[in-house]
């Protein structure tokens, strides 16, 4: 299961507020660089190994507008998982407002706008219920990718580059490394926390988007 192409997360952020590392080498870097796949790894690690997660994820996305120049959408989701079985994701932002809840047994999608409900049996795994969900309704969240039980099987299989950038000291309130990975359909750069391994934002192009909108994801 591969959802890395669905992660939505960009941001434009100056890079005079950054620790970039130039290249030292006239030597032609590799494509997969073994430091980024370490630390994408190490995030996996820290992820999987939670028993219980809770965070709040701001989306942002661009849309075409009718003058050409993109408009910026913004996305709430309060997030609460417990493995392996129990999800509730709560989304009042902009747009349509949704709740999710899966509870091993069945998931639930209600509308309060609407106040429309639906229910439907579901796996005792939370991996499974997430395709179930995507496949069944086309429900998906771009936070999927940091809930699986895996992330780093469910991200890595299909990278075409992997890279270290440098350091950013201005997201999330803390120091994080930036990596930036791509495959056939998105290029990604991902803040993951120096010490906790945390993941604080995502910013990605879809390859295959003519307009090359960006998209952003970041984590409180």
């Amino acid at each position: 299961m591969n959802f890395l192409p669905k992660i939505l997360l960009l941001g434009l952020i100056s890079s005079s507020g950054l620790g970039i590392v130039s290249p030292v080498s006239a030597e032609t870097p590799p494509k997969i660089e073994p430091k980024a796949l370490a630390i994408l790894k190490q995030m996996s690690d820290r992820l999987s190994a939670a028993r219980s997660l809770a965070f709040t994820a701001t989306i942002t996305y661009e849309s075409p507008s009718r003058i050409g120049p993109p408009l910026v959408y913004t996305t709430i989701a309060d997030v609460t998982l417990e493995r392996p079985n129990k999800l509730r994701v709560i989304s009042p932002g902009d747009g349509q407002a949704n709740q999710f809840y899966y509870d091993g047994k069945t998931i639930t999608a209600y509308l309060p706008t609407e106040n429309l409900v639906a229910v439907t049996k579901a796996p005792n795994n939370l991996d499974a219920a997430l395709k179930l969900a995507y496949d069944a309704a086309a429900i998906y969240f771009p936070f999927t990718d940091i809930i699986v039980a895996d992330p780093y099987q469910d991200i890595a299989p299909g990278l075409t580059y992997a890279f270290l950038i440098g350091q950013s000291q201005v997201v999330g309130g803390t120091t994080t490394k930036m990596i930036a990975i791509a495959n056939n359909k998105i290029f990604a750069q991902l803040w993951i926390g120096v010490e906790d391994k945390l993941p604080r934002m995502i910013r990605a192009v879809y390859r295959d988007d003519p307009a090359r909108l960006r998209h952003r994801k970041f984590w409180v």
